[in-house]
């Protein structure tokens, strides 16, 4: 019987961990990513996101661990990783006083391209650049900034791209343009590493990883994520959802509490603690309860309430 062959994993690292004036920013941290994925990377603001991207892309070298990127030791810096990924931080870098044209033929020179004019030509139209092209990057919306970085990023053709909260206050409809094209690269065979807050986002991953104060704490596809939380889940509706809520918030077998609309998710892991709970607040004039199906957001609010508050 023939064995079957190990997938090809751009991204293979095991036990992580870096720390910034003695505090400990990524504590042994593992991930494998393969070929072809978008890889979604969540968790609250200063769990250590930006610093794993920074160590898997050569910028920045691990205290301790080992692994490999596009087959090179992440433990040595390498000038010839950093070439040949695409590395999108939070903030706009490029020039807002040049064009968008101006700005990727600069990125095209900087980076050695060989035929410059066919290599924007082709990112300008990749990305619905080009009727814009002539617009200074200054006077772009953010959702067309973004855009613009993406398509400097991917001038040299990287095999792998990490993207750092690349949607942050952009509007709905940029930020669904936004995915389709990451989606279009991925199908050509790009890696993709993104980190976001969104859940919708979350959702349009082929996998995700949750990372919480430098820790893994959850890894895998959506429903693989949601099923390993063992949670039992449960919508309630009725009158003064405020009091009702800090009232369950009370309750033994009651984890976390959170509203949604005109609604409270109710969730815990205890079955039994958490249907005598809510059986009580059922008596309620008004109150109605219903068992539901445990949803990403759900899994991420109760990871969020076990680990408390965030690490610089």
């Amino acid at each position: 019987m023939a064995t079957q062959a190990e997938p090809d994993y751009v991204i293979k690292v095991e036990g992580l961990s870096k720390s910034f004036g003695g505090k400990t920013v990524v504590d042994d941290l593992s991930l494998t990513v393969r070929q072809g994925q978008i890889y979604g990377f969540l968790g609250p603001n200063g769990s250590g996101k930006t610093t794993t991207l920074r160590m898997l892309c050569g910028l920045l070298k691990p205290d301790s661990g080992r692994g490999t990127t596009l087959g090179y030791d992440i433990t040595k810096l390498n000038a010839d990783l950093k070439r040949r990924v695409g590395y999108m931080t939070q903030r706009f870098s490029l020039y807002e006083d040049l064009s968008i044209r101006e700005n990727l033929e600069f990125v095209a020179r900087v980076y050695g391209v060989a035929d410059v004019a066919r290599t924007v030509q082709k990112s300008l139209d990749r990305l619905g650049l080009t009727d814009r092209q002539s617009q200074l990057a200054g006077q772009l919306s953010g959702g067309w900034k973004q855009r613009l970085a993406l398509g400097a990023c991917i001038l040299p053709e990287p095999q792998l791209l990490l993207l750092d909260e690349p949607t942050a206050g952009v509007d709905p409809k940029a930020r669904r343009e936004f995915w389709g094209q990451i989606h279009h690269l991925a199908a050509d065979g790009m890696t993709v590493l993104v980190s976001t807050h969104y859940m919708d986002e979350a959702e349009r991953c082929h996998e995700i990883a949750y990372i919480a104060h430098g820790n893994l704490l959850a890894r895998g596809t959506i429903d693989d994520v949601v099923a390993e939380a063992g949670l039992i889940t449960y919508t309630v509706t009725g009158p003064d959802l405020a009091t009702l809520a800090d009232d369950l918030e009370r309750e033994p077998g009651v984890e976390t509490v959170a509203a949604f609309g005109n609604s409270l998710h109710i969730a815990g892991r205890d079955a039994d603690a958490l249907d005598k709970a809510i059986a009580r607040y059922g008596e309620r004039t008004g109150v109605q309860i219903s068992k539901s199906e445990a949803s990403l957001e759900d899994v991420f609010i109760s990871l969020m309430s076990r680990v408390g508050g965030d690490r610089t």
